[in-house]
């Protein structure tokens, strides 16, 4: 066992967010920990490495044990190159290559005892550099360099340079090569395009320490993980195997909840009707036997209403209009901004009822394309060409179509002034905004309450043809699959752009 925690709580104004967590890691273990948005994941992360103090519970390590920690926001101030910070990592390494390089030459000179002297010190030099894995360190760097999406030209970019987003990079390059014995990572694919997310998924696969990871790439999970720490309600539950493996364990052990609740249900109303009966008899003897009745039913531990606990997004697309067969025509399309051709000479074309996914790496333009399909980029050259009785709605990752001044009820009533108030607030309640949340202004918002607006929005719209730009980031999972159930019964067209290749290999035609 490398870690054990025992009994964790952590309460923030009164409000408990982990309430008596327990769970274990062992020594070559690749776990997840999964739950809603604001469950509480990266709290508990930061109470494993003691970066917020515990109300109570302990954490334990394996002594000795070294510990490496990727958080959602890391960044490196400096100006050494991406190449010479990690580099810096290997340093105690490069300093023997020096040493065994000085004692070479001073060996050339020497002789007798001295050169003994020499030889016995150069062996156990060697010995320790062998085990550094020392004549593989600066090759460890370079792979690390290209798996992580950098060019060879970015190695010599100094980090002052970069975005945040590449300097969280940087950070989890250097906590790879530093090989701890432990590695949290939370969100590690926040940053990273495809190829380095496979890069990365290979890396971790054969990593020879234990890894934590909280995430929200299921196909990731899917292809690392041999344990999942579910966190709801403050509460942890270990479940063996992967993600998927997780899903449909979990999804049994609601089912079974569901008819323990409903069987223990039937049994108080047959109960109550018994001593509801004996108690119309009205006689001495049928009251005690009710009365004997009444206090075996208050001694049964009430199971939870399993319906009650689960709240869950109500989301389906209905078109009001079928469009014609032909969808989208896209003949000769160019775009470039100053040198940077994203794309040249683009022809493809889309049917009724078809779900198409845009992949590619970061910066190749498929926001950009997605944005000249709907109008709001021009194209520098070829055309776009909607069919008949085709109507667009537009979900933008950065959710620039909502207006962050405005409140829930007012982005809602001022693109619909025909739906009543109630009308209003039933549709954000059936995306979990109720009582006083529908007057939270946009701007104040989590980009997942965020995503749950614009999903509102989308479906209020009724249209046919779908054009959704990463529409699961910042999504919970539960979320996640609650929009890949509606995308799978939308007759209309979508495109999409996505990285989530759990999302793309469940909807995409």
């Amino acid at each position: 066992m490398i870690l054990n925690a025992a009994h964790l709580k952590k309460s923030f104004v009164g409000e408990t967010v982990i309430d008596d967590a327990s769970f274990f890691l062992n020594e070559h273990d690749k776990a997840a920990i999964v739950g809603p948005n604001g469950a509480g994941k990266s709290t508990l992360l930061n109470l494993l490495t003691g970066e917020l103090p515990r109300d109570e519970g302990e954490v334990t390590l394996k002594k000795g044990c070294t510990l490496g920690y990727l958080h959602q926001d890391n960044t490196l101030d400096s100006e050494l190159t991406i190449e010479e910070e990690l580099t810096k990592v290997i340093q105690p390494i490069l300093d023997l290559e020096a040493e065994l390089s000085l004692m070479q030459r001073e060996m050339k000179h020497a002789e007798g005892a001295a050169l003994e002297k020499l030889l016995a010190a150069y062996t156990e030099a060697e010995h320790r550099y062998e085990l550094m894995d020392g004549y593989a360190a600066r090759s460890r760097v370079t792979g690390i360099i290209r798996g992580l999406g950098f060019s060879e030209a970015d190695a010599t970019r100094p980090l002052s340079s970069l975005s945040g987003g590449q300097k969280t990079r940087v950070f989890l390059g250097k906590l790879l090569l530093e090989q701890p014995d432990l590695i949290l990572l939370d969100e590690p694919t926040n940053h990273l395009d495809l190829e380095s997310i496979e890069w990365l998924e290979t890396y971790l696969m054969n990593y020879a320490g234990a890894v934590l990871i909280v995430s929200h790439d299921r196909f990731f999970l899917d292809r690392i993980v041999n344990k999942i720490f579910d966190l709801n309600h403050g509460k942890v539950t270990s479940y063996d195997g992967n993600y998927t493996q997780f899903t449909e364990k979990k999804e049994a052990l609601a089912e079974a909840a569901a008819r323990a609740y409903e069987n223990q249900q039937a049994e108080i109303k047959h109960q109550e009707a018994v001593i509801q009966k004996l108690r119309a008899f009205n006689r001495e003897k049928s009251i005690k036997r009710a009365e004997s009745r009444e206090k075996l039913l208050d001694k049964v531990e009430r199971l939870d209403n399993p319906y009650e606990a689960k709240k869950d997004m109500a989301l389906y697309f209905t078109p009001d209009e079928v469009s014609g067969n032909d969808v989208l025509s896209v003949e000769h399309l160019g775009k470039a901004f100053g040198d940077n051709v994203l794309f040249s000479d683009l022809n493809f074309s889309l049917k009724r009822g078809e779900h198409v996914a845009i992949m590619g790496g970061n910066g190749t333009g498929k926001t950009t394309l997605l944005k000249i399909i709907n109008g709001l980029l021009p194209p520098d050259s070829g055309t776009v060409t909607l069919g008949t009785k085709v109507f667009c709605s537009y979900y933008d990752q950065e959710h620039q179509v909502l207006h962050p001044e405005k409140t829930l009820f007012e982005e809602l009533q001022d693109t619909w002034p025909d739906m009543t108030n109630t009308e209003v607030r039933n549709m954000l309640a059936a995306f979990l905004f109720t009582g006083d949340d529908v007057f939270k202004r946009i701007k104040d918002l989590s980009g997942g309450e965020r995503g749950r607006v614009s999903l509102a929005k989308l479906m209020l719209s009724h249209a046919n043809f779908l054009l959704l730009d990463e529409p699961t980031n910042h999504l919970d999972m539960e979320s996640k699959e609650i929009l890949e159930r509606a995308i799978r019964a939308f007759p209309g067209t979508v495109l999409y752009v996505s990285h989530d290749r759990y999302f793309i290999n469940r909807t995409a035609t």
